[in-house]
C-alpha cells in the first residue's frame, strides 16, 4: 500500500477519528438546503390562488390571483366582473401594487383603453350589459429582485362613480 502524502493524516482525514461532530454539521446543512424546495413543493412560496370579492347591487367584482408569489414565478390573475345592472362606461383601476416589480406579460381581452391614473393602471372595458359578465385575464412575472410586502387594490367604476372595490395584501418571496 502506498504512502498517504506528507499533509494526510488517515486516522483524521479518512476515519474522522475527532471529527464526527463535522459529519452531521454538513448533513444538517445539506438538509436544510433541500428542505427548501420540498416546502415550495408544499405551496408554502405561494402560487396558488385566492378569490377576493366585492359584491354591491350594482356588480360582483371578484379577484382571482395568488396573494404570496416568489421571485421568477409566472402567474395569472383572473377578474370577474358580474353586472347586476347595465354598465355603462366599465372602468377598471389596478393599484400599483399590481405591475410593482412585476412584468405584465399580457391582458386578454385587451382593453378598449389603456391609462396611468396617478401611477395606477387604468383600464377601459366599455358597455357591460345587465345579468352579464365581462372576464379579464392577466399573466405576470415576478421580477426576482422584488421581495416584500405590497398592497393590491382592484376598483370598478361605471364611468366616474366607484361601484366596488377588492383589497388584498400580497407577499413575494426571494
Amino acid at each position: 500500500m502506498a504512502e498517504p502524502p506528507d499533509a494526510i493524516d488517515l486516522g483524521r482525514d479518512r476515519d474522522l477519528r475527532g471529527r464526527r461532530k463535522d459529519v452531521w454539521f454538513r448533513r444538517s446543512l445539506l438538509a436544510l438546503v433541500a428542505l427548501v424546495p420540498v416546502l415550495a413543493l408544499f405551496n408554502l412560496f405561494g402560487q396558488r390562488p385566492t378569490t377576493s370579492n366585492a359584491s354591491v347591487p350594482a356588480a360582483t367584482l371578484s379577484v382571482y390571483a395568488p396573494t404570496t408569489l416568489r421571485g421568477g414565478l409566472l402567474w395569472e390573475g383572473r377578474i370577474h366582473i358580474t353586472a347586476h345592472r347595465e354598465i355603462k362606461n366599465a372602468i377598471l383601476v389596478l393599484s400599483t401594487g399590481w405591475a410593482e416589480g412585476m412584468s405584465i406579460n399580457t391582458i386578454e381581452p385587451s382593453p378598449t383603453g389603456e391609462a396611468s391614473d396617478n401611477g395606477r393602471l387604468e383600464f377601459t372595458l366599455g358597455h357591460i350589459p345587465q345579468n352579464k359578465s365581462f372576464i379579464l385575464y392577466m399573466q405576470f412575472q415576478v421580477n426576482p429582485t422584488n421581495v416584500g410586502h405590497r398592497s393590491r387594490s382592484t376598483t370598478l367604476y361605471d364611468g366616474k362613480t366607484e361601484l366596488a372595490a377588492v383589497h388584498q395584501k400580497v407577499t413575494i418571496f426571494p
